[in-house]
């Protein structure tokens, strides 16, 4: 069975070593000093790999199931609920005043990621209700907040998000549920929606739907959508439970993987609900919910590719097969560990600098949403809106890509379902899809995010990179192995964007045909930037006389990795770009 091991060292320098998060002048931030930080996640660390970890294949070979209307979750689930919710981890970043601990965002990153990578089915029953408490707290009444806030952040009440409908995904504008006024402040919610997480289960006393739907009269397409709180069970003034609501689960989905977590189809017949927002806004509402939510994928992404390759990565130190080609190196055995052969190697060091680097470019996102949102810094909020789409397609493109590649590690033993590693790679593939499957992250890029505020943005990215090149070339040993890599590959991404500007007018498929390879130009050049403040900061570790000189050395070389035989995919990303939309748009549709 695989096990999981926390990565709280390598967490603790991305905190520390290059964020430098207690020096930071962020609210909450002056707090952030190793011993707390360490300590959050050593017993964050113990949880998932001693209680989650362990049911994770028990959720996917069990799943769930549909009972008289009752959602039974695996089993242990519920046990393993209980004790996340006595230790608070629900509400860790969540307002103290509603019963949550008030942390960083960051932090609850940090233990998002190894609640993910333990179990990912477990972890989006609260992760689900995370976004739900964040978008009333953004945009519900005082009244709102009161009464919803404090159940949901202790997870005593969960939540979910109600968009996709049989005949509409990604096309909101053709959503059909109903929300019928009835003169009290309240509505009637009619409609199906379909691909629901966690819209029925077992581990909460009631769940809060949050649902998008049509007011009668309201204007067409996406415009006229508003978003609804909608109760399993209504809750009256003084916050009891009552009666039970017009909504149900009417069929629980047959999934490739994330078994389980409960995937429902949720009926809604005249059930009562109460607005959030204002009528016809509910678009922005929900992203409040949207851009957390892909911020949470990007991550488990992450974390399937990080536990993927924790196992892998000891099957071929155990596993004997073949002899060295440059000499034996276990003459006491009949053959030597997978390890030693340079095609392992290099298929390990993908997925090490990959999941490396990812983390620390996640935790940087988590920073930038702290940095908005505590801070009140427009440009962060700016950087991170133009990242959060690179983020979740990026990160879950190629945490799937590595979650296969350590599975090819195993050889045959990697099909074989006792060894877990299938598991990883159907979890994985989801990530691609939901939340705004990849192709829509690449055109939310570039059709919106790079145009955005007048490019200000994108600007501001480059010359963050810019800056940091000019602010670090004196350093020799930081230059050959790092800048420059990171300076071809910049100029690679300005290329590909003064492409989209020259002929995306004239020719808007030129951009579109383009942009799945911009968004993952965008990711490597992301990923070459964070290599290279990690690479600075362990420099600097080593000239100060670090108690641990091995760790940064393995940073360093792993990092000159990345940007040898990583990064240089910038390049071929632009070739693609610049190739047009005639290799994508020439062959007729009925000639396929």
């Amino acid at each position: 069975m695989p096990t999981y091991t926390a990565p709280t060292k390598d967490m603790q320098f991305i905190l520390h070593d290059v964020l430098k998060v207690s020096q930071s002048d962020i609210p909450g931030y002056s707090e952030l000093e190793a011993d707390f930080t360490g300590a959050v996640l050593e017993e964050a660390g113990k949880l998932a790999s001693e209680v989650l970890a362990p049911l994770n294949p028990v959720g996917d070979q069990q799943g769930c199931k549909l009972e008289n209307g009752v959602v039974r979750t695996p089993e242990g689930f519920k046990a393993a609920f209980e004790q996340v919710k006595e230790g608070g981890w629900t509400g860790l970043d969540l307002p103290e005043e509603f019963g949550g601990q008030g942390m960083p965002y960051l932090m609850g990153t940090a233990v998002g990621e190894m609640f993910s990578a333990a179990n990912q089915s477990f972890t989006m029953y609260q992760g689900l209700t995370h976004g739900a408490a964040s978008a009333i707290l953004a945009h519900g009444t005082d009244e709102q907040k009161a009464k919803w806030l404090p159940k949901m952040v202790s997870c005593e009440w969960t939540g979910t998000m109600n968009l996709t409908e049989p005949h509409c995904g990604t096309d909101l504008g053709l959503l059909r549920t109903k929300a019928e006024p009835q003169g009290d402040g309240s509505y009637k919610i009619t409609g199906q929606k379909i691909f629901i997480s966690a819209g029925e289960h077992d581990m909460a006393e009631n769940i809060v739907h949050l649902v998008l739907a049509k007011i009668p009269g309201g204007p067409d397409g996406v415009k006229g959508i508003s978003l609804f709180i909608v109760p399993k069970f209504l809750v009256d003034d003084e916050g009891k439970m009552g009666a039970r609501n017009g909504v149900s689960c009417g069929k629980l989905e047959e999934k490739m993987g994330i078994h389980g977590n409960a995937t429902c189809v949720m009926n809604y017949d005249a059930a009562e609900g109460y607005l959030l927002g204002t009528e016809h806004k509910g678009m922005r509402a929900m992203f409040t919910m949207m851009n957390e939510a892909r911020l949470g994928v990007g991550m488990q992404g992450l974390a399937q590719a990080a536990i993927a390759y924790e196992n892998a990565l000891a099957y071929a130190k155990d596993r004997l097969q073949g002899r060295d080609v440059t000499g034996v190196k276990n003459p006491d055995g009949p053959a030597d560990p997978l390890i030693v052969h340079p095609d392992i190697r290099r298929n390990l060091m993908d997925q090490k600098s990959f999941v490396e680097g990812a983390r620390a470019f996640l935790f940087w996102g988590a920073h930038l949403i702290d940095k908005s949102h505590r801070a009140g810094d427009e440009e962060a909020e700016g950087l991170i809106s133009l990242l959060t789409p690179v983020l979740k397609g990026f990160l879950t493109d190629q945490g799937f890509d590595m979650a296969v590649q350590a599975q090819q590690v195993y050889g045959g033993h990697g099909y074989i379902e006792e060894w877990g590693m299938s598991q990883y790679v159907r979890d994985a593939r989801i990530t691609q899809i939901y939340e705004g499957a990849n192709g829509v992250q690449a055109l939310d890029l570039v059709g919106r995010k790079l145009a955005q505020d007048g490019g200000k943005h994108v600007m501001a990215f480059f010359d963050l990179v810019k800056g940091f090149i000019k602010e670090n070339e004196g350093n020799l040993e930081l230059k050959s192995g790092f800048l420059e890599p990171l300076k071809q590959a910049s100029k690679d991404l300005q290329a590909a964007g003064m492409f989209f500007m020259q002929n995306g007018m004239k020719n808007p498929n030129a951009a579109l045909a383009g942009s799945y390879d911009f968004m993952h130009l965008f990711g490597h050049t992301c990923l070459g930037l964070i290599w290279s403040m990690m690479a600075k900061a362990s420099l600097e570790a080593l000239e100060s006389g670090t108690s641990d000189p091995d760790f940064h050395k393995t940073k360093l070389a792993t990092g000159r990795y990345y940007m040898a035989r990583r990064l240089p995919a910038t390049a071929m990303h632009l070739k693609r770009i610049e190739s047009g939309a005639e290799p994508v748009m020439d062959l007729a549709a009925e000639a396929f």
